[in-house]
């Protein structure tokens, strides 16, 4: 058969839903085999032959594309065969059945079409295949011979007749070019015995052409997202309830304004309950895909949409001038890269024994004073250079502010998507390069011991996320009380929970992290309408998945939404831990001189009133300071009604100040707040910036935060404050058997006092003092002591006068030494070696709002020492 310059005109109206405009979809010549150009112009093709007996039949019609009925609505059945050979079976109108092979060889696709002989009446004999291509446009065929056109300008079909063979089956065999590839065959079939032609011809039992895709196959509905199969294919499948149509778009250049293909998906082929699959040649050139949507719920159906599975997303530049429908991200066409992890081992801390410190990664490392390259600063790799600045603190895991791509208007707690770093924390914002660097950078952490948690924030998402386009009606709840906004994700829909698994284990296994922080936790507990739930199918879910099983889960009640909190009972499954927000109030309240001293005892204690029932101390995550409200140093500065709610105190005087009595009691209070932090029993987690006295200006926004100064940190502020927290890190280490329990204390482990060793005075809240001795178990005091020490006394005065303190009496053959006391100047507060208490010192001057530490050790240390 003669070949023909050929042009594969697409017409966009039934993708862009409404738009006349044409798109002109036209592989490259034999040079550049498989390229398909999206070009406004007219181009032509060579080299593309159709084998097999055929002849051309030119059909009268305006000039305007004919639109044929050729998506088949077919039940339409995947055989499998020993060759692994796509293989479609039709019923026919008239009872018949009608078996479709597609098969790649030698370079070329071959489509078999075989009707079954016993099917075939005399009637029905002498039978001629009635066909045409078509890509994401049922209604417009491609042109297949521009030199037959008719005189209106009508593309051609093909008529190809049928060859009975000698086993009495009748088939029609053609071939395609791999340059052609992907497209549909659309075909029907008439005898040419029959004059009527309305009997003459043979459709599906629906009545439609019978459609098979070419260099497309139907693919397979799991696993959701891109996946590559030992065939030679990439897999693509979404979930969709409400899509009325899905159009996979694929581009082979990003800077262009439209896809370089779009393929319309077929729901009888393409489509298994709610998701959308399709198989395509992994030897096509494209680079980056996403989705166009024809959706019930949504009115964006021009949007080419991101993928939400997408392991490796794009970021599309955007351009002066260009369309809004213009994606913002694509995914790749890729695998995720592989990486070396031989080596790393997981530090796998037990949970009582973790010291946290919380770091969004850009400003960790971005103000010119960390001193790192540009192309670092900011970056994954920005924290890999500087991780001796966590060893130094003495913490051992590290706790980074939500890394998923984000709506830049609003900050990384609105994401745009789940499974991958956002393309901003890599050096040259290439996502394989990011991908990688964060990856080194948990390996480099694990190797120093320090384990590396997630801030994840799976509630709502931005405004604009194409998860909210890709089925709104699943993805987001439908109301309830206190969720007026759009974006609010319907986490315990079965499609949506199995999202967050998926996402969490592919963190997990992909990345190696140790620990997620759900920020928003309490929204984890709705329903479909927003209510709560007692048993939330999600959280249960995750506190029994293998998978996760090693992994730490931590609730965060905080609502970045309304930054505040809400106060709940989490069902945790004795799995989950939780931020502990009564007692940041509740310490707070105990330094600016209110709150009952039986909050602040409690606190000390771990918090039983929230954690018994099966947890214990470890699954309390205690912080002074968290990344919104007012930072550590902002605390003891301000306290005007614009900040009531973060429950601070000025000591005297707001803001700025010279006043040397104020500053002393700020910095006094600092003191106070991190020893509480550190002596109580929990986890303590601090903030990135505390360690230096940074400051938002009073302002407990967010987006008020600046990057870390590194240059603070050589002030004599931020030296004697990382040197202390330093301190307080290996204290709770040494002293592990009294201060990181995993278990609350015996009653005949702790006791109470007031100042003069009476009980304290739990139901006067004028009363601001107590102390309380911790006493060590008799076995630990009779094989470690030497090592460890014995009894600590611990006392704090939170009133504005001074208190004269009645010690206990120290164990036999030991004394007392001060560890601290947070009144004194540095660097004389902290003493890792302590200082011994003389033999007739009875009572102990503690000043105004100030906290102290003692430690009972052997007489024979204290000669030893001398």
């Amino acid at each position: 058969m003669e070949t023909s310059p050929i042009q594969l005109a697409v017409h966009s109206h039934l993708l862009s839903y409404g738009s006349t405009e044409s798109t002109k979809l036209v592989p490259a010549s034999s040079g550049n085999r498989g390229k398909i150009v999206c070009s406004p112009r007219k181009l032509e093709l060579e080299d593309m032959n159709f084998s097999g007996i055929g002849r051309n039949n030119d059909q009268e019609a305006p000039r305007r594309a004919h639109r044929l009925k050729a998506l088949s609505g077919s039940r339409i059945s995947l055989v499998p065969s020993a060759k692994r050979v796509p293989t479609y079976l039709f019923r026919t109108a008239i009872g018949g059945q009608v078996k479709v092979f597609v098969e790649k060889t030698n370079g070329k696709y071959k489509v078999l079409v075989e009707v079954l002989p016993l099917e075939l009446s005399d009637a029905h004999s002498e039978l001629v295949m009635v066909w045409g291509l078509f890509r994401s446009d049922a209604s417009c065929f491609m042109p297949l011979d521009l030199n037959r056109r008719g005189a209106d300008g009508k593309s051609s079909t093909v008529e190809t007749p049928f060859v009975q063979g000698p086993s009495g089956k009748v088939t029609v065999e053609l071939d395609f070019e791999v340059s052609l590839v992907p497209f549909y065959i659309s075909f029907y079939m008439k005898s040419q015995l029959v004059s009527d032609m309305e009997n003459s011809e043979i459709r599906s039992h629906r009545n439609t052409n019978f459609v098979v895709p070419v260099g497309l196959s139907s693919g397979h509905p799991a696993p959701l997202g891109i996946s590559f199969q030992p065939d030679g294919y990439v897999n693509f499948a979404l979930y969709s309830r409400s899509a009325k149509g899905v159009v996979l778009c694929l581009y082979d250049d990003i800077s262009v304004e439209k896809p370089s293909l779009e393929i319309d998906l077929d729901p009888y082929i393409n489509r298994s309950g709610d998701i959308w699959h399709a198989a395509l040649d992994c030897s096509l050139p494209f680079k980056t895909y996403g989705y166009r949507f024809k959706a019930a719920t949504s009115g964006k159906g021009e949007l080419v949409l991101l993928d939400p599975y997408a392991k490796v997303i794009r970021s599309v530049i955007p351009r002066q001038g260009g369309s809004e429908i213009r994606p913002k991200y694509l995914g790749e066409l890729c695998l995720e890269p592989g990486y070396d992890w031989s080596g790393d081992v997981p530090p796998s801390l037990p949970m009582e024994k973790l010291i946290i410190y919380r770091i969004n990664v850009t400003h960790f490392t971005k103000d010119k004073s960390s001193k790192l390259p540009d192309n670092l600063a900011g970056t994954f790799s920005g924290i890999s250079e500087k991780w001796h600045h966590l060893k130094d603190l003495g913490v051992n895991a590290m706790l980074l502010e939500p890394i998923f791509p984000f709506d830049e208007q609003k900050g990384p707690y609105y994401p745009w998507h789940f499974f991958s770093p956002g393309n901003m924390y890599g050096p040259s914002g290439d996502p394989l390069s990011v991908i990688k660097t964060m990856k080194d950078m948990v390996k480099k952490l694990h190797a120093n011991g320090i384990e590396v948690f997630l801030e994840v924030v799976f509630t709502h998402t931005a405004e604009d996320a194409p998860l909210m386009n890709v089925d709104n009606f699943s993805y987001c709840i439908k109301g309830g009380q206190d969720l007026n906004i759009q974006n609010a994700l319907n986490c315990n829909c079965p499609i949506v929970q199995q999202m967050i698994l998926d996402c969490l284990r592919h963190w997990v296994i992909e990345f190696h992290i140790d620990g997620f922080v759900f920020v928003n936790a309490s929204s984890l507990l709705r329903g479909f309408n927003g209510e709560i739930l007692s048993r939330p199918p999600l959280v249960e879910a995750i506190a029994f998945d293998l998978i996760l099983s090693k992994v730490k889960m931590i609730a965060d009640n905080w609502n970045p939404l309304t930054n505040d909190s809400t106060e709940n009972l989490f069902p945790h499954w004795r799995r989950w831990a939780e931020i502990n927000m009564r007692f940041c109030d509740d310490i707070r309240d105990f330094l600016r001189g209110e709150g009952l001293l039986s909050n602040l005892a409690t606190r000390l204690c771990g918090s039983g009133d929230i954690f018994a029932g099966g947890r214990g101390p470890a699954f309390s995550f205690n912080y002074i300071a968290r990344n919104s409200g007012l930072t550590l140093v902002d605390l003891v500065s301000f306290s005007n009604s614009e900040v009531a709610s973060e429950l601070s105190w000025n000591c005297g005087q707001e803001g700025a100040t010279t006043n040397s009595i104020v500053l002393e009691r700020r910095l006094k209070q600092v003191r106070n707040f991190l020893f509480i932090l550190f002596i109580s029993l929990g986890v303590p987690v601090l903030n990135m910036g505390d360690e230096c006295g940074q400051s938002s200006g009073g302002s407990p926004a967010y987006d008020a935060r600046k990057s870390l100064d590194w240059n603070t940190l050589k002030t004599g502020f931020g030296t004697q404050i990382a040197q202390f927290i330093s301190f307080l890190s290996n204290l709770r280490m040494r002293r592990s058997d009294l201060l990181q329990k995993r278990n609350f204390l015996k009653e005949e482990n702790i006791q109470w006092h007031g100042s003069d060793q009476s009980p304290p005075k739990w139901d006067d809240p004028s009363s601001k003092f107590l102390a309380m001795t911790l006493k060590a178990d008799a076995e630990v005091s009779h094989t470690l002591l030497s090592d460890i020490g014995g009894d600590l006394f611990v006392a704090f005065n939170g009133a504005g006068d001074s208190e004269s303190v009645i010690l206990p009496p120290p164990p036999t053959d030991m004394v007392w030494y001060r560890l601290v006391d947070t009144a004194l100047p540095f660097p004389g507060f902290f003493d890792e070696k302590g200082t011994p208490v003389e033999d007739e010192l009875v009572a102990y001057e503690m000043k105004s709002h100030s906290c102290v530490l003692f430690e009972a050790q052997r007489l024979t240390e204290i000669d030893s020492s001398k």
